[in-house]
C-alpha cells in the first residue's frame, strides 16, 4: 500500500484556541456565546470534532473574524505541515469588498503573531478608521499607500515600512496601481 505524503493541516482547532485566547475568552465564555457545551468547544479546539458550516459562521461572528479564515486549510506534504506555506496554499482572509485582498502567510495562528499578504486595489479606501489592541508592522512591497495613523497622515512607497501600536488607523490607495504590503500583527487577529 502506498501512503500519500500529503496531509490536510490540522490547524483549525489550534487557530480557534489562539483566537479565543487572544480575545481573553475562556472555553466557558466561548461555549456560552455559541450556546454549546465546554466539551464540544474543547473537542473542536483539539481537532477531535468538526464543526458544521453554521457552527463556523457562529464562531467567526463571536470571535470577530472573517469566516474565510476558518476555511481553506490546504493539503500540504506532511513534512511541510505547520512549517511551510506555499503560494498556492495561502488561506484567504475576508472579502474583496473594500478593494483589499488578504492572505495568511503564517502556517496557522498559534504563534504570538501572524503574517499577512495584503493587496490594496487602485482606488480602494478604508471607509472608517479602526483601532485594534495589537502591534503591527507593515512593509510595502510595491505601489504607494496613504495611511492615517493616530491622526497623522503619511504616504508610504515601495520599500518603506510602518508601525501601528494600538492607535487608530485608516488606509487609502488613490494611485493608479495596486499596493502590496506584508504585515506582521501581534497578537493574531484574523
Amino acid at each position: 500500500m502506498i501512503q500519500s505524503d500529503l496531509t490536510k493541516t490540522k490547524s483549525l482547532g489550534a487557530d480557534l484556541r489562539a483566537l479565543r485566547k487572544a480575545r481573553g475568552l475562556t472555553l466557558s465564555d466561548l461555549a456560552s456565546a455559541l450556546d454549546r457545551s465546554v466539551g464540544w468547544v474543547s473537542q473542536v479546539e483539539r481537532d477531535l470534532s468538526e464543526p458544521s458550516v453554521f457552527d463556523l459562521k457562529q464562531i467567526a461572528k463571536t470571535l470577530e473574524v472573517p469566516v474565510s479564515i476558518l476555511f481553506g486549510q490546504a493539503q500540504t506534504p506532511a513534512q511541510e505541515a505547520g512549517i511551510i506555506v506555499r503560494k498556492h496554499a495561502r488561506r484567504p482572509i475576508g472579502s474583496k469588498e473594500q478593494g483589499l485582498v488578504e492572505e495568511l502567510l503564517s502556517p496557522d495562528l498559534t504563534d504570538d503573531f501572524e503574517m499577512v499578504h495584503s493587496t490594496f486595489d487602485s482606488g480602494a479606501t478604508m471607509e472608517e478608521a479602526v483601532t485594534r489592541p495589537t502591534q503591527e508592522v507593515g512593509y510595502l512591497v510595491s505601489g504607494k499607500l496613504d495611511l492615517v495613523i493616530g491622526g497623522q497622515s503619511f504616504t508610504v512607497s515601495a520599500g518603506d515600512s510602518f508601525r501601528i501600536k494600538g492607535a487608530s488607523y485608516q488606509w487609502a490607495n488613490p494611485y493608479s496601481e495596486p499596493a502590496v504590503a506584508i504585515w506582521v500583527i501581534a497578537p493574531p487577529v484574523y
